[in-house]
């Protein structure tokens, strides 16, 4: 919802938004926008009227314990008969008409594969509009409308060349300027209950990766896997979808009908496969070499993610020699393992990292892709708040030291949740600790710090601003280093 706000505020349109708690790095980016906050969503925010609500799914008609409602605003909007809508179906009508939409879909990794392929898009000079669920470090914005359609159907020089020697921009030109966008499964508000991405009717769409998640909404599997073939549904005949060849339920998504030409990615069998380390691989399409990756992220799910971002580059006219040069000089996304602070201490330095992981799986391959850089020499230390719907449910729990084996010591956060932490962290022993507030879970790891270790803080909220805590509590009698010092 901020990045769509920062979209219509390019668009010209004077937008103000309501929440509760923002946080950064998003608070930040709306005000420096220009944007104005309303804490709350109380009902005298009527008072502004607007020609639109757009209204997030956060929203819904609750009822609090006395009765009132949670959502004031909410119900005054309906009473008064006020226009609204949903932000998907705002940005399917305003934003993303007469585009080249490319969505990227999947449980784990939509932010940073939409990061990688709108900056591969950016460095072949496609100027990409995006729409992204964070802040791409490339670009310090997670939103903005790109090349205009005009401009696209002038032409522009490009770096990027078609394998079949077409120039990118004639690629793009055929079918509209691009725009980027993170196509999330969730549910579209509370009055819309399809998936989000339904309403984005992407020509290019990438099917990263499909496990059960969101809890609150989905009864099983089979109900997310179908409303991943209702967005296959929407993209054309002359589209692409891009789709892990991993994964046996995208297979099943896929069997249930596909009209659309299909570029595969992962196993040894398909299009694109990768063959080195993270690191630094070789990207192969159908056994052939095209391409070779070397940048700073770790971990095999960014080398997946890397595999779809160049296979859905290349059907804008992106060759994948192109992107990985592009992949070369990709930042990453803020909250993304980003490095905090390195704080030296006699006897080696301690690194803080923050990071979004929350589902068990993006916990253990997070986890994993730090192991694989650092060895098993230094260790690694887990500090977590199970804060999404799905795991403040316990519906992942028994998961989580299943997560957790690349850590040397975890640190769990237990404020708002409903089931036993210790319990389900029992078969971690010693290694696993909980916290009912974030200042005894900051003097947890305080007291087991080491020199060398890495601090790695995961959450899909605030976290109760406990890396700046740890860090003041670290660096009460110690130096601290910028990022990327030594």
């Amino acid at each position: 919802m901020g990045g769509l706000a920062a979209l219509a505020r390019e668009a010209g349109h004077r937008v103000t938004g309501c929440d509760a708690g923002v946080y950064p790095p998003m608070s930040d980016q709306l005000r420096a926008l220009g944007i104005d906050l309303v804490e709350g969503f109380g009902a005298e925010q009527m008072t502004l009227k607007p020609d639109m609500y757009v209204i997030g799914n956060v929203v819904s008609r609750a009822r609090l314990p006395a009765g009132t409602p949670k959502f004031p605003l909410m119900e005054a909007i309906l009473d008064a008969g006020t226009p609204y809508t949903s932000g998907p179906q705002w940005l399917a009508e305003h934003v993303l008409q007469g585009r080249h939409v490319l969505a990227v879909a999947g449980t784990h990794g939509k932010t940073t594969t939409t990061a990688m392929l709108t900056w591969i898009l950016e460095f072949a000079g496609l100027q990409p509009g995006f729409l992204v669920g964070g802040v791409p470090m490339n670009f310090d914005v997670s939103a903005r409308l790109g090349v205009s359609r005009a401009a696209v159907a002038q032409g522009r020089p490009k770096q990027g060349t078609a394998p079949s020697g077409g120039s990118a921009a004639h690629a793009v030109a055929s079918v509209g300027a691009p725009f980027v966008i993170e196509a999330d499964e969730y549910d579209t508000a509370f009055f819309d209950k399809r998936s989000k991405f339904v309403h984005y009717r992407p020509r290019t769409a990438i099917l990263n990766n499909l496990e059960f998640d969101h809890a609150d909404i989905f009864d099983n599997l089979a109900a997310i896997e179908r409303q991943f073939h209702h967005l296959v549904r929407t993209v054309p005949s002359t589209g692409r979808v891009v789709v892990n060849g991993l994964e046996e339920s995208l297979t099943r998504v896929l069997a249930q009908g596909c009209w659309s030409e299909v570029r595969s990615f992962g196993a040894a069998v398909n299009d694109f496969t990768a063959v080195g380390e993270p690191h630094d691989f070789e990207v192969h399409y159908q056994g052939k070499t095209v391409a070779n990756v070397k940048w700073t992220l770790t971990g095999t799910h960014n080398q997946l993610n890397a595999l779809a971002a160049i296979a859905a580059a290349e059907h804008v006219g992106v060759t994948p020699a192109v992107a990985a040069r592009a992949l070369g000089d990709f930042r990453n996304v803020k909250r993304r393992m980003e490095v905090r602070a390195r704080v030296t201490r006699p006897g080696g330095e301690v690194t803080v990292y923050d990071d979004f992981a929350h589902h068990p799986t993006a916990i253990r391959t997070t986890l994993d892709g730090l192991r694989r850089k650092v060895g098993r020499e230094q260790r690694i230390l887990a500090i977590f708040e199970p804060r999404s719907n799905t795991m403040k449910l316990g519906t992942m729990k028994a998961q989580l030291p299943w997560s957790l084996e690349q850590a040397d010591l975890a640190f769990c956060y237990t404020g708002g949740l409903d089931w036993d932490a210790s319990d389900a962290l029992a078969p971690m022993g010693a290694r696993a600790q909980v916290a009912a507030s974030i200042d005894e879970l900051v003097a947890q790891v305080v007291s087991q710090v080491k020199p060398g270790d890495h601090l790695v803080c995961m959450s899909n909220g605030g976290f109760g601003g406990v890396h700046l805590k740890l860090l003041q509590a670290l660096t009460t009698s110690h130096a601290l280093s910028a990022p990327g010092a030594s």
